[in-house]
């Protein structure tokens, strides 16, 4: 089968960071891989159209991202992890449900310090109320103490 127009330029934009020929054998596979899932996508004959939507939808699943809102029922819940009744959410791991019902997002609010850096903590903590669809984070800008 001849290489497609993606498979060739993602080679050469391989080669041109010494990826395929380079020493490093994970680097190797990394490309190898990402040259079979192209070459899949590739065979599919998607239009200008239809790739940016497979694409998108593709990148939300392999990220493990929900593409549908979460209801908050009962079989979206795994087990109880510390014996407090508190559960997470299957389709959404950032999602968590207290025992009295309630439930959160642990990464709602991202802080960055002046330098740039990004964290979080337990003020990232922001309810969720159902149906939920995941937001951007709020960025907090923090100030130099």
């Amino acid at each position: 089968m001849d290489k497609s127009n993606l498979e060739t330029h993602a080679e050469d934009e391989f080669n041109a960071l010494g990826w395929l020929d380079g020493d490093d054998d994970m680097q190797k596979l990394m490309c190898e891989q990402i040259l079979e899932l192209l070459r899949v996508f590739g065979s599919h004959g998607h239009s200008g159209s239809s790739a940016p939507y497979a694409i998108n939808l593709f990148t939300q699943l392999a990220k493990f991202n929900p593409i549908a809102p979460l209801t908050g029922a009962d079989d979206e819940w795994g087990e109880d992890f510390d014996g407090k009744g508190t559960q997470q959410n299957k389709r959404d791991s950032e999602v968590f449900k207290k025992a009295d019902g309630s439930a959160y997002w642990i990464s709602g609010k991202i802080f960055r310090d002046p330098n740039g850096c990004s964290y979080t903590n337990l003020e990232s903590i922001v309810p969720v109320v159902f149906p939920w669809t995941k937001q951007k984070p709020e960025i907090v800008e923090v100030e130099d103490s």
